[in-house]
């Protein structure tokens, strides 16, 4: 068994503090990833779980133990660094066998773990190469193979694939989580990147300025986001944030252009606040052109029009930014009939995918 558990963990630089108090708990087996904008305190957590940082206050436990002042090689674990931080003068072959020699373990035994490491991740005909011969696909490859053959207890991977152009990172996203899948290790890795977490993780764990914001499954916290941060940062394109004011007994949220009904599973977080202020939440994907509307998902659909200021073709759809009254709308539409800017564009927007927050906590309303 390797839980990993974060009870009330600190760390402070002198008296700049980067994480207050982080209370986290992976499953064994578990792929845990950890998402966050650049300086939000993921890689430090990263890095005190695998003891590179010490850590200012709480406890860490690996397996059941507590793990504070073991010191890494002890504490049964394997990273995966952003850098690879190969030896650049050693073999494919050696740089796998270099941690296993450290530990001492008999020849047949590290032969048999490298070679069944390079099958695994496709690159026994590389094992003779030194790394400035590698691409950096296969520079991550090595790096993974490395973390492989140590056989622990737990992966930590911090932003691995960071290096690497976009084609390769989808591609290495797969191997990494069915390598996952195969090996059946707790896996906790760190990303700025939400399409990487939502991909790969079992759950996910939201990070901002040191605190925890929101764990759940990734179809958790994309459908019901704990508060704005959880919502700007999961999705894209970003929600959509509306200032709005609810009415009518909180049966209506009311913009500056539009005002739509409040759905019955938000009643009871808006019955009787005549006039509280709210952000109204709504994801691109949840507007669309009103042609469409009969056919999208057979929910309750309210008719806007919004005049289009820019407009950003993908291919497989457009993205039309357009306003209404005081407020920019972001939507995905047809690529076949992207309009032009300036023009008028028919919209609705999927009343039962709408979210609330409140305007002053920023929290969402409970639904």
């Amino acid at each position: 068994m390797a839980e990993v558990s974060l009870k009330g963990v600190k760390k402070s630089y002198g008296p700049v503090t980067v994480i207050e108090h982080l209370d986290l708990d992976i499953r064994d087996r578990e792929f845990m990833v950890l998402v966050g904008p650049s300086g939000c305190g993921k890689s430090t957590a990263l890095r005190m779980i695998a003891g590179l940082e010490e850590i200012t206050g709480g406890t860490i436990s690996i397996g059941g133990r507590v793990v504070n002042d073991v010191p890494p090689k002890d504490r049964d674990i394997a990273m995966v660094f952003q850098s690879y931080a190969l030896y650049p003068h050693m073999t494919v072959r050696e740089n796998l066998e270099f941690g296993l020699k450290i530990r001492k373990t008999p020849r047949a035994e590290m032969d048999s773990r490298v070679q069944e490491a390079a099958e695994i991740l496709g690159i026994t005909e590389l094992l003779d190469r030194r790394p400035k011969q590698l691409s950096g696909g296969q520079r991550q490859r090595v790096a993974v193979g490395r973390a492989i053959v140590r056989k622990p207890s737990v992966f930590l991977f911090d932003e691995p694939l960071s290096n690497l152009d976009a084609k390769l990172r989808v591609q290495m996203r797969a191997e990494i989580s069915k390598l996952q899948k195969t090996l059946q290790t707790t896996t906790v890795y760190v990303t700025h990147d939400q399409v990487e977490a939502m991909t790969m993780g079992n759950r996910i764990a939201v990070m901002r300025t040191g605190k925890l914001q929101q764990v759940g499954t990734p179809l958790e916290v994309y459908e019901q986001p704990a508060n704005l941060f959880v919502a700007s940062f999961i999705g894209t394109p970003p929600m959509n944030f509306i200032p709005a004011t609810l009415a009518d007994g909180g049966a209506t949220v009311a913009a500056s252009g539009f005002r739509l009904p409040v759905p019955p599973g938000w009643r009871a977080a808006t019955g009787g606040r005549d006039g509280q202020k709210v952000v109204l939440g709504v994801r691109p994907e949840n507007i669309r052109e009103q042609a469409r509307e009969a056919g999208s998902n057979g929910g309750k659909a309210v008719p806007i029009t919004a005049r289009v200021e820019f407009v950003e073709p993908l291919g497989h759809e457009v993205i039309v930014h357009g306003r209404i009254g005081d407020d920019l709308l972001v939507a995905k539409v047809d690529p076949h009939r992207s309009p032009e800017i300036g023009a008028d564009v028919q919209l609705v927007i999927e009343v039962d995918a709408i979210h609330l927050f409140d305007a002053g906590t920023e929290e969402r309303l409970a639904a």
